[in-house]
C-alpha cells in the first residue's frame, strides 16, 4: 500500500520562498516517477515538476528557474523548493507517484502567495 504525505505549505508574500516535502511509504521501488502537481482556483490540475523514470527532472515552463525538485533516497522523500513565489503560484500542491497504469496522490498542501 503506497502512501504519500505532503507537508510545508502555507502563506507567503510575493517574492518569498517555501519548501514542500513528500514522504513516501509502501512498495514504491524508487523515487523515479514521482513529482509535484498543483491545482489553482478554477484551474485544472497541472504538472509542476517531476523525476522521470530515468531519473531526470522535468519542469513546467512557468516555474523554471524558480522551483527545484530534489530527493533524499534514504528517506524516501522528495522536495520542492519554491523561490520567487508569485500570486499565480497559489494552489493546492499534490505529490504524485506514477507506477504502470496507477497514479498515487497525496492529500495536498495549500500554498498561498499574497501580500
Amino acid at each position: 500500500q503506497v502512501q504519500l504525505v505532503e507537508s510545508g505549505g502555507g502563506l507567503v508574500q510575493p517574492g518569498g520562498s517555501l519548501r514542500l516535502s513528500c514522504a513516501a511509504s509502501g512498495s514504491i521501488g524508487s523515487l523515479n516517477g514521482m513529482g509535484w502537481y498543483r491545482q489553482g482556483p478554477g484551474k485544472p490540475r497541472e504538472l509542476v515538476a517531476r523525476f522521470t523514470y530515468g531519473g531526470r527532472t522535468n519542469y513546467t515552463d512557468s516555474v523554471k528557474g524558480r522551483f527545484t525538485i530534489s530527493r533524499d533516497n534514504a528517506k524516501n522523500t522528495i522536495y520542492l523548493q519554491m523561490n520567487s513565489l508569485k500570486p499565480e503560484d497559489t494552489a493546492v500542491y499534490y505529490c504524485n507517484l506514477e507506477r504502470a497504469s496507477t497514479n498515487y496522490w497525496g492529500q495536498g498542501t495549500q500554498v498561498t502567495v499574497s501580500s
